[in-house]
């Protein structure tokens, strides 16, 4: 067993080297710890280390964690699908929204952040395709569709742009894939000079993500080791109604 402090040097390294081979500068390029599954001491731990950027794909998992890690300073980014009625909930621990998908969800958003007086930082999530039914599991705005959204959320008042996201399609080399969203990325900075992140990479595929021009990759697995078989079991957010299906 490697120590956290092994894996988060692996995965810099890993980082540095993807970058260099790119012929970018290994700082363009962040790391984001997604912790979802994994206990706030764990997050602490690796907080210990210098690691500052934490990952969560569920909403009541993120209110949790922001709470319980209060004393340190964090910065929060939620990765997973998002509800709508959960939107303020995420919205008010200050964190980067990565999945904003459609128009909704994003004003849902900007309400929460103009109440607040400090605009929240999203990402447009893309749907790369890939197998069949992969869409309703990850989410995602088709890329025909993503000009379009990002004109329409770059004027509300409540959100500040920054760039777009994607996961690459399970079934096709992510090299392809990330290519695709890289052209995207380039055609939304014409038009939104301020949009100029690109959230993309995971354990398995950080180097071709940077290849393309990520700047910055969401690592779990290879940084807090393999997740438990069932997450957690969490206390819904108040004001979903019951039974209402939680974010994957």
């Amino acid at each position: 067993m490697t120590s956290p402090a092994d894996r988060l040097r692996a995965v810099r390294n890993r980082i540095a080297a993807a970058a260099r081979a790119a012929g970018r500068d290994p700082s363009s390029v962040a790391l984001l710890a997604v912790s979802k599954t994994w206990p706030a001491d764990d997050v602490r731990a690796l907080a210990a280390l210098g690691q500052t950027a934490f990952g969560e794909n569920r909403a009541q998992e993120l209110i949790t964690k922001a709470a319980a890690l209060a004393d340190l300073p964090l910065e929060w980014h939620f990765v997973g699908q998002l509800q709508r009625n959960k939107a303020a909930a995420v919205a008010r621990t200050g964190a980067v929204v990565h999945s904003v998908d459609r128009l909704p969800l994003a004003r849902a958003l900007s309400r929460t952040g103009e109440e607040a007086g400090r605009p929240v930082d999203v990402f447009l999530q893309v749907d790369l395709g890939g197998a069949a039914g992969e869409l309703a599991e990850r989410g995602g705005a088709a890329p025909a569709d993503v000009p379009g959204l990002a004109d329409d959320v770059a004027v509300l008042p409540g959100v500040r742009l920054r760039g777009l996201m994607a996961v690459a399609p399970r079934g096709e080399e992510p090299a392809p894939a990330f290519a695709r969203l890289a052209a995207l990325s380039q055609r939304l900075r014409a038009d939104h000079p301020e949009a100029a992140d690109l959230s993309a990479g995971m354990s398995g595929d950080l180097e071709e993500a940077i290849a393309a021009g990520a700047t910055l990759v969401r690592v779990g697995t290879a940084l807090f080791g393999s997740r438990p078989l069932a997450s957690p079991r969490v206390t819904p957010v108040t004001g979903a109604p019951p039974g209402a299906p939680e974010e994957v």
